[in-house]
């Protein structure tokens, strides 16, 4: 199959499209490198700013492009409205585009859209999120933002045109299936982050109990509030005053995805996402490599995945007193970390090994609906 894979986050479609080619099919990945995170693409599409010049640079570069986005076999949006940065009604006419000249185009649910945010903002389906939880509601002035942005502009018109006219949606996390499964049900299909493990380093980890338990938190001013790493930094320098012979917090702050991977193979435990209850490429990346994971990890999205058996992931509740009471736990107790390492290994291999996923993903392109 010929495959073009548009967009880019978490280093998503470059993995997918590894895998596809080891299977034998043509793909081109075509991105910004999600910005300055610089994951590897085929053709980079990188908008340097808002401004006129640079604005009208990047549409040139995309009317070139767009002549070579003819005749695939598939193509997949990484979003509804981010696979380019392009406004809405600009985005829509190469959507358009890519219906007309390909046989089949497909969406990916991978990041907030409108029906995520209608879903969790306004359904309020979840337990908790990244706008409430049992105990509180997380009004802030970037919640505000996005709940307004995706309910009320026209971005909302244009990821109903696209969930509407798409071949099929790939729902990545339980959140985001749980979103489009009712309202979509014949073209949504979850499948799960593809990660390419490193045998190597596999091979050469240590298993045993650490003297010293490294934390290691990546930071990022813009999504901060939205993921609690704000709070699991603050947490865990509380931890580490507390304990400090027995711990070190390791940070983080907008490296390039090269660099962010060598600091985090330095350290025993990530401390990822708060309000979701699913680990995303960040948390299964670092379970491939060794690292224990406290973020989300709930039974829904455990049962999703058909797994009875493994709990790696040390699941946080989205307050503080939760989190702090598992971090102290973990320090107090490290002869945990070696079997939780060992069990996030083989998490990521039962349900995320790339070759695995890719093959639910031609089994999901090749569906009839």
């Amino acid at each position: 199959m010929r495959i073009l894979l548009l967009g880019e986050f978490s280093n998503v479609h470059w993995t997918l499209a590894c895998a596809l080619r080891k299977l034998g099919h043509e793909v081109m990945v075509v991105s910004d490198g999600n910005s300055w995170r610089e994951y590897p693409c085929d053709v980079l599409l990188y908008r340097r700013s808002s401004s006129l010049v640079h604005t009208i640079k990047y549409v040139i570069d995309i009317l070139c492009q767009l002549p070579k986005w003819r005749g695939y076999d598939v193509v997949q949006i990484i979003s509804p409205v981010l696979f380019l940065k392009l406004k809405p009604r600009r985005l829509k006419k190469i959507y358009d585009y890519l219906l007309r000249h390909n046989k089949r185009v497909y969406m990916g649910a991978m990041s907030d859209d409108y029906q995520y945010i209608y879903d969790s903002y306004v359904r309020r389906r979840l337990r908790y999120c990244d706008f409430y939880t049992p105990q509180r509601e997380i009004d802030n002035e970037r919640n505000r933002q996005t709940a307004y942005g995706w309910l009320y502009t026209y971005s909302k018109d244009m990821c109903v045109h696209v969930t509407e006219t798409c071949n099929g949606v790939a729902a990545v996390l339980y959140e985001y299936y749980v979103a489009y499964k009712d309202d979509f049900p014949q073209k949504t299909f979850y499948i799960p982050f593809p990660i390419e493990p490193d045998s190597t380093l596999i091979e050469n980890l240590s298993f045993s109990t650490p003297c010293l338990v490294r934390f290691f938190v990546g930071m990022d001013n813009r999504r901060d509030e939205l993921k609690g790493t704000d709070i699991l930094y603050k947490v865990a320098k509380r931890i580490e005053n507390k304990y400090p012979d027995k711990c070190e917090v390791i940070a983080t702050e907008s490296l390039p995805y090269s660099e962010y991977i060598k600091q985090m193979k330095q350290c025993d435990v990530l401390l990822d996402q708060i309000y979701s209850y699913t680990p995303a490429m960040n948390a299964l990346q670092a379970m491939s490599m060794g690292l224990v994971v406290v973020g989300g990890g709930e039974e829904e999205h455990y049962e999703l995945m058909g797994e009875k058996e493994l709990r790696p992931i040390i699941n946080v509740q989205p307050e503080e007193e939760d989190v702090y009471r598992q971090l102290e736990q973990l320090v107090l107790h490290p002869e945990r970390i070696p079997q939780l390492k060992r069990d996030g290994i083989e998490y990521v291999r039962r349900h995320h090994d790339s070759i695995k996923v890719a093959q639910q993903y031609l089994e999901f392109w090749n569906r009839k609906i």
